[in-house]
């Protein structure tokens, strides 16, 4: 599934980084090839679906991507390898085994073909691993991307993951931690609630039900098709409090480890 012209046209990279995406929405590594080649001037290297082996790759890894803002090409001919997932309508969802599963070893052959070191990025600019919110310089208008609940899985399981398969070890060294402070609390936040408006700004007042939802339905005809304003709003609240929750656990176990 290669992207034309961008395969072609794009300005070579010198790949340092890989950092994973959720593109916010149900599609197979098909359907997003079919976007990035028919809706947008935007693109990653790789886009992994839902289910078992749904991985495709867009273009080469030696080829620029612009999924990455900053990141896509620096100055000095380095950039960083793209990878999008499948995941829910609000990117809340965690990975499922079979993305797991494709994110490690897609790491592994990164490392392996590109000599990606074997930690998560310490600053916008420095070779490892990483996810789309974790610096700004990645994004060009602030982004929660891939998720609270991706980006646990990203530090306890996919990274981790990723390093004991390389390395032969059951036990992978740790990554310090990077402390959040009050300002990534409050960025985190605020991208959280501008991906929800920018959602809810183009809908006359009904939506389309997450596909997670108990009660959801695939029939257009169904009522559980749909969600009303007020069924989003008090779905936003939930999660806003399970953010809240989750950021206070983090900064907890960071105060508890220092």
């Amino acid at each position: 599934m290669e992207l034309q012209p961008e395969s072609d046209q794009q300005q070579a990279i010198r790949p340092t980084q890989l950092i994973l995406h959720s593109i916010v929405a149900n599609w197979t590594a098909r359907r997003t090839y079919e976007f990035w080649r028919d809706s947008t001037n935007l693109e990653s290297h790789f886009g992994i679906g839902y289910g078992a082996r749904d991985i495709a790759q867009y273009i080469g890894t030696e080829t620029r991507a612009d999924a990455n803002a900053g990141a896509n090409r620096r100055s000095d001919g380095t950039g960083a390898i793209s990878v999008e997932t499948a995941s829910n309508s609000t990117a809340t969802d965690p990975w499922n085994a079979s993305q797991i599963e494709e994110l490690i070893k897609l790491g592994v052959w990164a490392h392996q073909r590109h000599g990606i070191p074997l930690r998560i990025c310490r600053t916008h600019s420095d070779p490892g691993f990483g996810y789309h919110s974790m610096f700004p310089q990645w994004s060009t208008s602030g982004t929660a991307c891939p998720g609270p609940a991706r980006i646990k899985q990203f530090r306890e399981v996919v990274f981790p993951g990723i390093v004991a398969r390389a390395t032969g070890k059951t036990n992978p060294p740790k990554e310090d931690d990077v402390a959040l402070s009050d300002a990534d609390v409050k960025r985190i936040a605020k991208a959280t609630a501008d991906e929800v408006w920018k959602v809810m700004a183009k809908s006359d007042g009904v939506y389309l039900a997450p596909t997670d939802d108990p009660q959801y339905s695939a029939e257009p005809t169904h009522p559980g098709h749909y969600w009303s304003g007020r069924t989003v709003m008090a779905d936003l609240v939930r999660r806003v409090r399970d953010t809240q929750t989750l950021v206070a656990e983090m900064v907890a176990a960071q105060k508890k480890e220092s």
